[in-house]
């Protein structure tokens, strides 16, 4: 994040438990010549075939009030000023699969369905990735890395991974669903680690090594990936590579806010989920002009938690 004059005066407020501080005024001015995105995760969206329940009386709490987060998320970030101009989904975008059966999804309005149109919603474009529960083949037998590729694309218009560039700045989409770790062949306990194969890898270093300004969406954070996947060839060496160009990289997953600062090379941040709190989302202004990004709302994150302080319109 670039450190401005505003944001340190904010943080030097917060650190000293000023009175003055108030985390949730944030009518926060767009640079001249900037724009505005925001990143959202882990929404979880059900319908009416969801049965339940979670591992956790917390987890099947969040789970039915997941569709109405989203709506008051969404709500919020169409009300910002300056308008926020795209969003991105880091994955999980609904909850896993009512069927094995492909034509289901076309006869049925589903989970899918639901989410798609929330998402339309939004007066910003909106920019879908992948998360595990939205491959989830152990909860659902029969749903195929390759049947949810094709639901994606057909219902969602959204490739496994894809590149958005907007303004000057690069948004990757990532998928690390697509490596060996995931291959349906391994057991289940090792798809607790993320990779994205071979063909990806070389399409991540192809879009990083024209050195535009880029924001990085992933769905499991750094710590759980595969640093490497064809011997020193993997995702960890290419953000040290090309870490002069990354402004940042945004997990979702953990469903808590987490920093790792600089441990990968460029900044990593892992976001907390709409499913818990409806104001956990992150907002950025990105200036064309330097090629850097500012994270504008991060004194409403309270960290290693689910929440967040609402943002203040």
């Amino acid at each position: 994040m670039n450190l401005s004059r505003r944001n340190f005066h904010r943080l030097a407020l917060a650190a000293a438990g000023s009175s003055l501080f108030d985390p949730s005024a944030f009518a926060i001015a767009a640079k001249p010549g900037s724009f505005r995105f925001s990143v959202i995760t882990d929404t979880h969206i059900i319908d009416d075939f969801y049965r339940g329940p979670e591992g956790s009386p917390e987890d099947t709490e969040t789970i039915f009030k997941a569709n109405d987060h989203l709506l008051q998320t969404r709500a919020t970030i169409n009300a910002i000023t300056p308008a926020v101009e795209q969003v991105f989904h880091a994955g999980d975008f609904f909850h896993n699969y009512p069927s094995a059966d492909y034509d289901f999804y076309f006869k049925n309005r589903t989970r899918i369905d639901i989410a798609y149109e929330m998402m339309q919603g939004f007066k910003a474009p909106a920019h879908i990735g992948f998360g595990n529960h939205d491959y989830d083949e152990h909860q659902t037998p029969g749903v195929s890395r390759e049947m949810s590729n094709r639901l994606f694309e057909a219902k969602l218009k959204t490739k496994p991974y894809y590149a958005v560039d907007y303004k000057g700045f690069r948004f990757l989409q990532l998928n690390n669903f697509l490596g060996e770790t995931w291959n349906p062949k391994n057991p289940l306990k090792g798809r607790q680690t993320g990779s994205l194969g071979e063909e990806q890898l070389n399409w991540v270093e192809a879009q990083l090594a024209e050195r535009k300004p880029t924001i990085i969406l992933i769905h499991y954070p750094l710590w759980l990936q595969a640093a490497t996947e064809v011997k020193d060839y993997g995702l960890h060496p290419l953000l040290r590579k090309y870490s002069d160009n990354i402004q940042m990289v945004i997990a979702g997953h953990w469903h808590k806010w987490v920093d790792f600062s600089m441990t990968y090379g460029p900044r990593h941040i892992v976001s907390a989920a709409t499913r818990y709190d409806p104001n956990a989302f992150m907002l950025f202004d990105a200036d064309p002009k330097s090629g850097k990004i500012e994270w504008i709302d991060m004194a409403r994150t309270q960290w290693s938690t689910h929440y967040s302080t609402p943002y203040k319109l």
